[in-house]
């Protein structure tokens, strides 16, 4: 399989940290997208993602998976080991449920702030900035991390009892937030701090994010 990553973004990161749980990250072509460069935009990778996006898994029988979510998913279920989507259908719905609100409420609110209220990847990418949507999900992240903090106050994980995709999508978002647009989580969300540490020290989530290719 051929991975296409952009080291030290959040919806890479999250598929990275899924090979690596299933203990197959080593099985696994690992290229680099550089979208600074807008190489995301080229004919040849257009070809394999009409959406001209990261991450992509391509499948040694050409199929090429795009979307974060649908990615992971066919890496819970072709390799063994850790489940990452949840066992039985109410586990995986609450799973699936989690996931979503950690995209929308921190990948997603942090990710529209850095494109628009930043410099984001240049001027050549990032068309049609809108400042004051950028700022206003700025606030949307604070809110979500103080979300995530009152539902880490009462279980031990974000979907509940259990590891799952939706903590390492959590997890990756807030990573992000403090590489480039320098959004910490407040020190007063002590059971995020004290979750996002317990994450953190996991062999497969254990890796410092580069600053965005040396861009900091």
């Amino acid at each position: 399989m051929k991975f296409y990553d952009s080291f030290g973004l959040p919806n890479p990161d999250r598929v990275r940290i899924a090979l690596a749980e299933k203990g197959v990250l080593h099985q696994v072509e690992i290229i680099q997208v550089n979208l600074w460069e807008g190489e995301h935009r080229t004919a040849s990778f257009q070809a394999k993602n009409p959406s001209v996006t990261v991450p992509l898994l391509e499948l040694d029988n050409g199929v090429a998976i795009s979307e974060t979510t649908a990615i992971t998913e066919y890496i819970d279920h072709a390799f063994e080991g850790i489940s990452l989507t949840g066992k039985g259908p109410e586990e995986r719905a609450v799973v699936h449920m989690m996931q979503r609100r950690g995209e929308q409420k921190i990948v997603d609110a942090i990710g529209t702030y850095f494109h628009h209220a930043t410099p984001g990847f240049g001027p050549e990418i990032e068309l049609n900035q809108n400042k004051a949507w950028g700022e206003a999900h700025l606030q949307k992240t604070l809110d979500g991390m103080a979300y995530f903090d009152a539902v880490l106050r009462d279980q031990a994980y974000v979907a509940g009892e259990a590891y799952s995709m939706a903590d390492i999508t959590v997890f990756t978002g807030l990573n992000f937030s403090e590489i480039y647009p320098k959004v910490s989580v407040p020190a007063e969300l002590t059971a995020l701090v004290d979750w996002r540490q317990r994450i953190a020290a996991r062999a497969a989530c254990a890796f410092v994010p580069e600053t965005l290719g040396g861009r900091l």
